[in-house]
Formats: C-alpha cells, sequence, structure tokens
C-alpha cells in the first residue's frame, strides 16, 4: 500500500512539473495552489491503510475523467501528448490499486449480469418505464453506473468525516457536514434500485476513519478538494443519465445532479468569501473596453 501511494505521489509531483514547465515557456503566471502550509504532516493519522486504496480509486476516476476530456479538446500537440501520457500514467495507477484490493479480497466489484442467448430487439416501450406499468428489471449499464456512483459516494462519505473532525472555521464544517449528508442520501437513493432487483451495493468506509480531530489539512484545501471531487460527481452522474433507459432512474440522477451542483456552487461563494479561490483566465471584457473611451 505505501508502494502504491509513493507511487501515486511521484505521478503528482510530475505532473505538476510538466504543468508548470508549459506555463513558463507560455509565460502563463503559475497559480498558487496549495503550500507546505496547508498540509501537516506532523498531525495523526486520519485514516486507515486500507482506505487509501479506495481514495486513489476515487481520485483516479477523476484525472481519467478529465483527462479523457482534455484530449478531445485540444490541438496543440505537446498538451495534448501531455495529457495522453497523463491519462496512460494514472491508468496504470488504478490498475496497480485495482490489483491491491483484489488481491486482499476488498474489490467492490458490480454484480454479475447474465450473459442474453442470443440478440434480441425491443417491440414495446414499457422498456423505458419506471413509475408505473410493467418495470423491468435494470440492464447492465444501469447497474455498472449505479454500483460505480455508490462506490464514489460512500469514499467521498469517508473522506468528509475526517475532514469535518478536523475542521477549524465553523462556516467550513457546516458545508462539510452538508456534504456528508448529501452524500449518504445519494447512497441509499441509489441502493435502493439495486437492492429493488435483489443486488448488492457498496459498503460504507466511514470505519476506516480515526477519531483524530487534529487537521492534517487547511480548511482552505478542504474544500477545494470536496468542490473538485464533487464536479466530478456532476460528470459521473450525467454518464449514468446518459446510459440510462429507465424514467425513474433518469429523475433520480436529475434530483442527484441539483443537489450536486448546489453544493459546488455554495463551496465556490465559501472559497470567495475567504479569497481562497484563484481567478481562472477569461476573455477580453469589450463592454469594459468601450466604457473607457
Amino acid at each position: 500500500m505505501k508502494k502504491v501511494l509513493e507511487y501515486a505521489l511521484t505521478l503528482a509531483q510530475s505532473f505538476v512539473k510538466k504543468t508548470e514547465g508549459i506555463f513558463k515557456n507560455a509565460g502563463f503566471p503559475i497559480p498558487v495552489g496549495f503550500s507546505d502550509e496547508d498540509v501537516n504532516l506532523k498531525a495523526p493519522r486520519l485514516f486507515s491503510d486500507e482506505f487509501y486504496l479506495y481514495y486513489l480509486q476515487y481520485t483516479g476516476k477523476a484525472g481519467m475523467s478529465i483527462y479523457t476530456a482534455a484530449i478531445a479538446i485540444v490541438t496543440r500537440k505537446d498538451i495534448k501528448d501531455f495529457f495522453v501520457e497523463s491519462l496512460s500514467d494514472t491508468v496504470k495507477l488504478m490498475g496497480i490499486t485495482n490489483d491491491i484490493l483484489q488481491s486482499k479480497g476488498k474489490l467492490m466489484n458490480a454484480p454479475k449480469v447474465p450473459n442474453p442467448k442470443e440478440a434480441e430487439f425491443l417491440h414495446d416501450q414499457s422498456f423505458l418505464n419506471g413509475y408505473i406499468g410493467d418495470i423491468r428489471p435494470l440492464h447492465g449499464l444501469e447497474v455498472a453506473h449505479l454500483f460505480d456512483n455508490i462506490n464514489n459516494d460512500v469514499t467521498s462519505k469517508a473522506l468528509i468525516i475526517g475532514f469535518s473532525q478536523g475542521a477549524q472555521d465553523k462556516r467550513v464544517k457546516k458545508y462539510l457536514d452538508r456534504g456528508k449528508t448529501i452524500n449518504k442520501k445519494h447512497v441509499g437513493l441509489l441502493s435502493k434500485k439495486l437492492h429493488d432487483d435483489n443486488l448488492p451495493s457498496p459498503t460504507y468506509l466511514d470505519h476506516m476513519v480515526t477519531a483524530s480531530t487534529i487537521p492534517p489539512f487547511s480548511d482552505k484545501l478542504m474544500v477545494a478538494h470536496k468542490i473538485d471531487m464533487f464536479s466530478m460527481k456532476i460528470r459521473e452522474y450525467a454518464n449514468g443519465l446518459s446510459l440510462n433507459g429507465r424514467k425513474d432512474i433518469g429523475v433520480l440522477y436529475a434530483k442527484c445532479l441539483m443537489d450536486v451542483s448546489l453544493y459546488v456552487e455554495d463551496g465556490a461563494n465559501l472559497m470567495i468569501d475567504n479569497s481562497w479561490m484563484e481567478q481562472p483566465p477569461i476573455i477580453v471584457n469589450r463592454k469594459k473596453l468601450n466604457s473607457k473611451e
């Protein structure tokens, strides 16, 4: 476990160094981001060893999602090559992490769907039912995305419990506690869809959080991290929604998306109020230029 964490740290340091090089060559200011002041290396352990593997799964999927999206829209060769390399390295990290979890009997896989006997075509709109009429069992992609989103939420919930224990600012603590409530709500709603079809769902990881209340991370880092990871939920819920065929599941994902979107917005407001959020590059304000004439 320590070896894979060290490998993940090496990758992160490499990504930061290469990104800084691209920015410097372009005369682009280097983002402030976070510093040694945002991490307390002397703080007691906050999570068990096993949790770090689930955490790497959680963040690895976020990285793969971002790099894949970037590859599709970037046109400059050196930057595209950077994202392709970053994606490849992250895929390797995910493979190592999953192999370790599997070797320890801790890998949470989506339930298997039996192979169909032959190719079939639909002839009845009841396939799309979700509230009334003949409601069909879940299909494979629905199962996979429900399971994966629950997996993300149980990891997020454990992480946010640990963060909340050490939060210093009352407003930050309240924000983190709200995130925990959203995670718990979504796990319950998504799990019910699996349980209704007699399928298992991922279990909570809350027991992997220690009782320490000494924060290893600054309030700024914790809030920024949860905004980032809840933003990933927007992409993952949208993926599940786009590949779903039942009306009830579509409505469920829409509600979850609303919860998460409002949470991310409130987190951004919290960051801005504390002067923690850096402004991304914006286009020229032509209206403002014209007003000076």
